[in-house]
């Protein structure tokens, strides 16, 4: 426990000997995550921000809007653009310059979540179709990597999607004047998108994997879920590692991912 809390790197093999007992090293249920905490207006500057930490793993998201340009094929739907950057100081492994392969799949897979649920309402985010809508950047920071960067990050974007206000908007004429100084409304969302990610090492399938978990798992799906009329649906997918997940324990994932998320879109949904 004590060199987990130093952040001391333990070897593959000392997890995959627990693993095969069924016990963890941070003495975690399988089906446990650690603490969350999440904050919520922590950047004046950004429309929306959050900080989300998920045991040491630390988080921090911020929205960002602007007027622009509709895509050609979706003319009369809103724009949302996911980045994620791996801060060098949050891990030795993260090295400063372009985004890495590791970062690139981190916002995908967010984006995809909150994309597909179809959470954010598009439409409304329109202005003017054919010429003007709202561009929506959400920029993830990792600030401390200490393992599932995926469901923090998550977690992260969407507390900050839901508490974020929309800058002022005038219309002057043929343009339009955007008061960032003044804030009003929120971004248009239908439901809380949630990633919940499950790691396979040795027979074991377990929760919020930690960094020596995540080093350690043979194979990882990541499932995200949403809201919807009073059911819980997937939305989204993602599997990692060269290990296989069978039939029977990708019904038990489900099972988890629902549960836990639902457990985790309460926390967002009492968010101001």
């Amino acid at each position: 426990m004590e060199l987990i809390r130093m952040g001391i790197e333990i070897d593959t093999s000392i997890i995959r000997e627990i693993a095969r007992k069924g016990k963890r090293l941070d003495g975690r249920q399988a089906a446990q995550m650690r603490k969350v905490e999440i904050e919520t207006n922590i950047i004046t500057s950004a429309e929306g921000s959050s900080r989300v930490r998920l045991g040491n793993t630390e988080i921090i998201c911020g929205i960002k809007m602007e007027l622009g340009d509709p895509y050609a094929d979706t003319p009369d739907e809103g724009v949302l653009m996911v980045g994620a950057e791996l801060v060098p100081l949050a891990s030795p492994e993260f090295e400063s310059g372009r985004p890495g392969e590791e970062a690139v799949e981190l916002a995908r897979v967010v984006d995809r979540a909150i994309r597909e649920s179809h959470a954010v309402d598009f439409g409304k985010l329109c202005v003017e179709p054919h010429k003007k809508v709202w561009m929506v950047y959400v920029d993830i920071d990792v600030i401390n990597d200490d393992g599932n960067l995926i469901d923090a990050s998550c977690l992260a974007a969407v507390a900050a999607l839901k508490t974020a206000k929309m800058p002022k908007l005038t219309k002057n004429g043929d343009d339009y004047e955007v008061d960032y100084e003044n804030r009003e409304g929120h971004i248009p969302m239908k439901g809380v998108p949630i990633e919940i990610t499950l790691a396979k090492i040795e027979n074991s399938i377990i929760l919020d994997p930690s960094i020596s978990e995540y080093k350690s798992l043979d194979a990882r799906v990541t499932l995200g879920t949403i809201d919807v009329d009073g059911k819980i649906n997937v939305c989204s997918a993602q599997k990692g590692g060269r290990g296989s997940i069978s039939t029977a324990e990708l019904d038990g994932v489900i099972e988890l991912a629902v549960s836990k998320g639902d457990e985790l879109r309460k926390l967002v949904k009492a968010l101001k």
